[in-house]
């Protein structure tokens, strides 16, 4: 029997796990560890500070799903990988294994200017967004100036652009938008770039919900440092703020980093080529957010990044699971597609309304582009929600 140690158990980790065992049946051994006991579909965390969703809407245990499905769970922190006896050392133990899945997701670097972790707050993790929910009922007793954006080298500007149109709409049905300045600042070479060359007709659709919601916009530009009180941003201006909710980087996490047989690059994501093996170590593989992605632009003037969002790392899980099974079988024809070249599809919130980005590959060249605006109701944001949960749920990781 061939044993594979998945670490992470979000999109691409659940994704690779359910995917390894079900074509390797058998087998096949699958262990998936990760020290968090729910499985949280992220992309739903806009919806928390406003009473729209509770946290538990939008997770559900993966114990049982796994157990179902012939998955062992471990509810463990992964500390580190020795790649020459192939084994994980986690907070319940050692796991040896044939094949290693690094599936970890990230670690938010707060720390990339002064006052981002003291003074803005971050939508990322539940904790942030019921923290967002408490603090917004306290500014609705003393409204005044808002600041979303991103900082530089983030490279989650859809995130950031969701809560802004959420926000904007929550203040309207506050009766206070007209006691609020609401800005937004992002490192992008231009509205609707999102770290993806941009699509077509998306800086124009974006300037008119700018000017439509009456929201003050900054381009191009960094944060210098965060106050209690307003952001400097790297051009000097200072932009009074009463509430502000910044996108930081991401980097690789401490398991990624600790493990120096992984050669991690130094934000801490493992090299992989086309088919998401390691480009240097044997049997270990990398899927979803741990992934090294290119960047296919050179930013102009403020360093950001690439999104690596639900989508791809779903893609990328299934990559992994059925290259590992063909390796097993002593295959040497692996499935291969870059990061880049997995086709672009996300559905953008924007308070009740979305907006559609569909792409034949997320990175240019693409033979198809295209925003759709629904300026009715967000019902495929919900759609897709529902959803990804129920498959989830089913442990049907096969599905689109």
């Amino acid at each position: 029997m061939t044993t594979t140690v998945v670490v992470g158990g979000s999109f691409a980790g659940m994704t690779a796990a359910l995917e390894i065992k079900r074509k390797g049946r058998e087998e096949h051994k699958v262990i998936l560890i990760d020290k968090s006991p729910l499985f949280l579909f992220i992309p739903s965390l806009i919806w928390v500070p406003f009473g729209r969703r509770e946290i538990k809407d939008i997770s559900f245990k993966k114990e049982e799903v796994l157990k179902k499905k012939g998955v062992d769970f471990v509810h463990a922190e992964a500390l580190k990988v020795d790649t020459t006896t192939q084994t994980v050392s986690t907070t319940k133990g050692d796991f040896k294994y044939d094949n290693l899945v690094v599936a970890t997701g990230p670690k938010v670097k707060y720390d990339i200017a002064p006052g981002v972790e003291e003074f803005a707050h971050y939508i990322g993790t539940p904790n942030g967004a019921m923290k967002i929910r408490t603090t917004l009922e306290e500014f609705k007793k003393n409204p005044g100036p808002i600041v979303i954006g991103a900082t530089q080298n983030a490279g989650c500007m859809g995130a950031a652009y969701e809560f802004l149109f959420n926000i904007e709409k929550w203040l309207r049905e506050q009766n206070i938008r007209k006691k609020v300045d609401l800005y937004w600042i992002t490192p992008e070479d231009y509205l609707g770039h999102f770290g993806i060359g941009g699509m077509p007709m998306g800086e124009t659709m974006l300037k008119t919900f700018m000017k439509m919601f009456n929201i003050h916009y900054r381009t191009e530009v960094g944060v210098k440092e965060v106050f209690a009180d307003g952001v400097e941003l790297s051009t000097g201006e200072i932009v009074p703020s009463n509430f502000t909710m910044l996108m930081p980087p991401f980097i690789g996490v401490e398991f990624v980093t600790n493990s120096l047989d992984l050669k991690a690059t130094p934000a801490g994501y493992i090299p992989i080529g086309d088919d998401y093996k390691h480009l240097y170590v044997p049997n270990v593989w990398a899927a979803g957010i741990a992934v090294d992605v290119k960047l296919p632009f050179t930013p102009k003037s403020i360093p950001f990044g690439s999104p690596k969002t639900g989508y791809p790392s779903d893609e990328t899980g299934k990559i992994v699971a059925e290259n590992i099974i063909r390796t097993t079988k002593g295959r040497t024809d692996l499935v291969k597609k870059s990061w880049g070249r997995i086709p672009g599809l996300c559905i953008m919130d924007a308070g009740k309304k979305e907006v559609l980005i569909i792409s034949s590959s997320l990175f240019k060249p693409r033979s198809f582009a295209i925003m759709i605006p629904n300026i009715l109701y967000d019902f495929n944001k919900v759609l897709l929600e529902k959803y990804f949960l129920w498959k989830t749920k089913k442990g049907f990781a096969f599905l689109p």
